[in-house]
């Protein structure tokens, strides 16, 4: 595979592929394994109040980033965005927190694979599975970005039916429809309440925001894949806007099953509450089934999330703040130093597969949450100042592409509830590592690229904006 110093991706993907992919980062560890976690934690209808201030907070952010991704298509765009509105040291620092959230997220959702694996083969080491997925990832991501958009077409596909199964057969045994349920009385809602409101207390609502945050993370790929995407001015939109609906749909109804149908002391990340649902079904093979699936689930976010992960390292060699060397893009347009550089995040679920996988998994999940969170806030500041800049510059909101309702009111409320889920975990043990492990790495970015001062542009004009 030969490589260029040329730093130009090609135009390859299509609406489908940017909504599929999108999805494709989002359901998987978060939605298929943590959930569990979520609702031992919050109880049945805390979880389901806690997915649901998610789905409002991933639908205001990504109003602000549509904005933004639409008048500055470009790939690796969220620290392009803060660079220009906010500052360089701001963007050079999301950049590599946005590579921390998918590189950490690489090593959960291996880990989570290699779990799932021991449902048939428990003989076999959860860190020999990590190792072979990691391999197959690198392979689907190596090659070009259409033989990745096309792979991940069609693993979102599957995941995406299996939620929707998942919705209509959770459903259905709600309704007494299933053979564990035929013939006796149907049990809708009656787990919700059967311990109270809220038999955890409301406080682990606020706690789990970061574990829901997690879960919805992936729904800003659509900006990074902007920079590649054919006519962006018309499809990011049409792509948020049919992204944004379906996760609501499939998020909240998926969490309203699992509450309803699976006890909330006995969930946990140990066993997919997907599978632990389907066993309770008494549907013949159905946990089976789910499995597999949900393992092509966890390689599909593990394929959306490497490539995240390495156009954030070009993005940041583009601006010349790491070396030449990651941003050389191969004859199919793959920067494949910055792929095999971010695989390293992969390697870790051979060290979390290997001691304590289920509290080591959460505190992956906790960190990669906190990054996230931090990158959403840059994201709706981000929005917030360009929008200020513009106007000051003699621009007219009417003329963007496509306009963030509500400005300021939209990144004023975004902002706020991602502090709030970045406040939450100071109070739950078992995540605040995550607090431990950010603020750090916060500090250690802005120190680094201010110790270097690599020149960068200025800030942005309306007149630049065209």
């Amino acid at each position: 595979m030969s490589h260029t110093d040329s730093n130009d991706f090609k135009r390859t993907m299509q609406s489908r592929h940017l909504v599929m992919l999108s999805l494709g980062g989002v359901i998987g560890t978060g939605l298929f394994l943590s959930s569990g976690y979520t609702v031992n934690q919050a109880g049945p209808l805390g979880a389901i109040i806690a997915y649901l201030i998610g789905g409002l907070v991933v639908y205001l952010v990504m109003m602000c980033l549509g904005e933004l991704a639409v008048q500055m298509p470009e790939t690796g765009s969220f620290n392009t965005y803060a660079t220009r509105t906010i500052g360089p040291g701001t963007g050079y620092t999301v950049a590599w927190l946005y590579w921390l959230t998918w590189t950490v997220a690489l090593g959960s959702e291996f880990t989570a694979a290699g779990l799932l694996m021991q449902h048939w083969f428990t003989d076999v080491p959860v860190w020999v599975w990590s190792a072979l997925f990691a391999a197959l990832i690198f392979v689907l991501n190596a090659f070009s970005s259409r033989i990745f958009a096309e792979t991940e077409f069609w693993l979102s596909l599957i995941k995406v039916i299996t939620v929707l199964a998942f919705i209509v057969i959770g459903a259905a045994a709600l309704l007494g429809f299933t053979p564990a349920t035929r013939g006796g009385s149907a049990p809708l809602f009656d787990n919700l309440f059967a311990d109270g409101l809220f038999p955890t207390g409301v406080m682990p609502i606020l706690m789990t925001m970061l574990a829901v945050s997690f879960a919805f993370s992936g729904t800003e790929l659509i900006g990074i894949a902007a920079g590649e995407t054919v006519e962006p001015e018309k499809n990011v939109p049409k792509a948020i806007k049919a992204t944004l609906w379906r996760l609501i749909i499939f998020f909240v109804g998926t969490i309203i099953v699992i509450a309803a149908l699976l006890p909330w002391q006995t969930a946990s990340v140990l066993e997919s509450p997907f599978v632990a649902v389907f066993s309770r079904t008494g549907i013949p093979y159905a946990a089976d089934i789910m499995n597999f699936v949900i393992i092509t689930a966890l390689l599909s976010a593990a394929n959306s999330g490497l490539y995240a992960a390495s156009r954030m390292l070009w993005s940041l060699a583009e601006q010349k703040t790491l070396p030449a060397l990651f941003k050389r893009v191969t004859r199919g347009g793959v920067p494949l130093n910055a792929i095999i550089f971010s695989m390293i995040g992969g390697l870790f679920s051979l060290l979390s597969s290997r001691f304590a996988p289920d509290s080591v998994y959460i505190a992956l999940v906790s960190i990669s949450g906190f990054a996230v969170v931090a990158v959403w806030m840059v994201i709706v500041a981000s929005q917030f100042m360009f929008r200020r800049q513009f106007v000051a510059g003699g621009g007219d909101p009417a003329t963007l592409g496509y306009r963030t309702p509500l400005y300021p009111l939209v990144p004023l409320l975004a902002f706020g509830f991602c502090t709030l889920s970045l406040i939450g975990i100071a109070f739950d043990p078992s995540q605040r590592i995550a607090l431990y492990c950010g603020l750090p790495f916060v500090t250690l970015c802005y120190l680094a690229y201010y110790l270097t001062r690599p020149a960068v542009p200025g800030n942005l004009s309306a007149e630049e904006s065209d």
